[in-house]
């Protein structure tokens, strides 16, 4: 008979007390939309894999507002829809896919009364800038396409009007980006030391960077680390540690590396190219941070370990994230 009671009683407890996973969000890359086959497929894998809710945040248009909504304005669409989900309340996981990176970052710190965010899982962001115009690849046509534009890319109707100008950072023009610019700068805190974003940026528990080796869409592709040229020169590479952004501390970055919170990680694909295998390693674990929390309703048996893990050999398979790889 006592037996029974604590077999009834486990019975109860497991039903009860719950597995949890944070609902994540994702935020899609430049001419990308987040009904295209790629975007939702990986969502719904992770979701699927970890057992918690994914949402795609799609902002206007998608496709053309992801080249031609300036960033403030995309961040303030986000971050209101971000607040009118209940589900979020309890704090939520960000993925950001390239470009989305600026977004989900926007959202962290310039977002007022949101949701908390605990992780910002990254793939290929463009953190600390980039030197050349996204996709424009190294024909003659595009080289003086891209020449032509850097002429104007700080102007005020360029900003405007292109919003990867808001984050293209020419290592030979610092002192027209840092005046012109109107986006990164506020974002990385390097002009005007503005403490609620660094101390927002910095509340994070995990920050995951994720870096593609063989990504030329990025220049450099060590942005995707905060890594980036040093002012006036194109010769080296500084990793983060070495940029005045890292050491002077500008954002935070510091702060949550020294507490072990900054997790550099490499993926072998070209820009957003990742396979099943490399999502599982080097995404899922941070949309699992929360298995142990105790909930009050009973969910899903699959949340207990992702079905996945048990179910033997999986087939690979490779997303490409990047839509222009799909052309």
């Amino acid at each position: 008979m006592k037996f029974t009671l604590i077999f009834i009683n486990v019975l109860f407890t497991l039903h009860s007390i719950t597995t949890y996973s944070l609902p994540f969000v994702v935020f899609h890359g430049i001419a990308d939309k987040c009904s295209n086959g790629g975007i939702t497929h990986f969502t719904e894998l992770l979701s699927n894999w970890s057992g918690s809710s994914g949402h795609c945040i799609e902002i206007g248009n998608g496709e053309w507002d992801s080249w031609f909504m300036p960033f403030p304005k995309q961040i303030d669409i986000a971050c209101q829809k971000l607040k009118k989900m209940s589900e979020l309340s309890e704090g939520y996981n960000i993925i950001g896919l390239s470009q989305g990176n600026m977004v989900g970052r926007g959202v962290i710190e310039f977002c007022d009364d949101g949701p908390p965010v605990r992780n910002l899982i990254s793939l290929a962001g463009p953190h600390a800038g980039i030197a050349s115009i996204p996709f424009c690849g190294s024909g003659i046509w595009c080289i003086l396409e891209d020449s032509l534009l850097k002429l104007a890319i700080y102007s005020n109707f360029i900003q405007a009007h292109l919003a990867p100008a808001g984050y293209i950072k020419i290592p030979t023009d610092i002192a027209n980006y840092r005046k012109g610019c109107k986006f990164l700068p506020v974002l990385n805190n390097e002009v005007h030391r503005n403490s609620t974003y660094k101390k927002r940026f910095a509340s994070l528990e995990n920050l995951i960077l994720i870096m593609f080796e063989k990504d030329e869409i990025l220049v450099p592709k060590q942005t995707s680390w905060f890594g980036y040229y040093p002012d006036g020169s194109f010769s080296t590479v500084l990793p983060a540690q070495k940029t005045k952004l890292y050491t002077e501390d500008w954002i935070g970055l510091r702060m949550l590396d020294e507490a072990g919170k900054v997790k550099l990680l490499k993926v072998c694909g070209s820009h957003l190219e990742i396979s099943t295998s490399e999502m599982k390693k080097n995404i899922l674990p941070y949309l699992l941070d929360d298995v142990s929390t105790t909930v009050t309703q009973s969910r899903s048996s699959s949340l207990f370990w992702p079905s996945s893990f048990n179910d033997g050999v999986v087939e690979e398979e490779i997303l490409l994230l990047n839509p222009n790889q799909l052309a």
